[in-house]
């Protein structure tokens, strides 16, 4: 996996939206919004050659308290929820 380029992560209270920075990118039906979590996943691998749920289970696991079983259905979760959004690729 790899994160789409052109997008911005730009906090808002207790969440963060990914922001469009091109008009190609832009979904007017989708608002694409993430918790603390996905977005520290986001930065993390925004400039990344390539990820998978075993690198976003890693980075889990050196910020939060979680069992490694946990960090990594979180990070497939995780994955799931932004390729429905067309924010990464294969």
């Amino acid at each position: 996996m790899k994160v789409i380029p052109g997008f911005a992560l730009r906090p808002l209270g207790n969440e963060y939206l990914l922001i469009a920075e091109s008009v190609e990118l832009v979904n007017f039906n989708a608002m694409i919004t993430l918790n603390e979590s996905a977005a520290y996943l986001w930065r993390n691998v925004a400039e990344k050659e390539s990820f998978d749920a075993q690198t976003l289970a890693e980075l889990l696991l050196e910020e939060y308290e979680v069992s490694p079983e946990q960090a990594l259905e979180d990070a497939k979760k995780t994955i799931a929820s932004w390729q429905e959004a067309k924010i990464i690729a294969d």
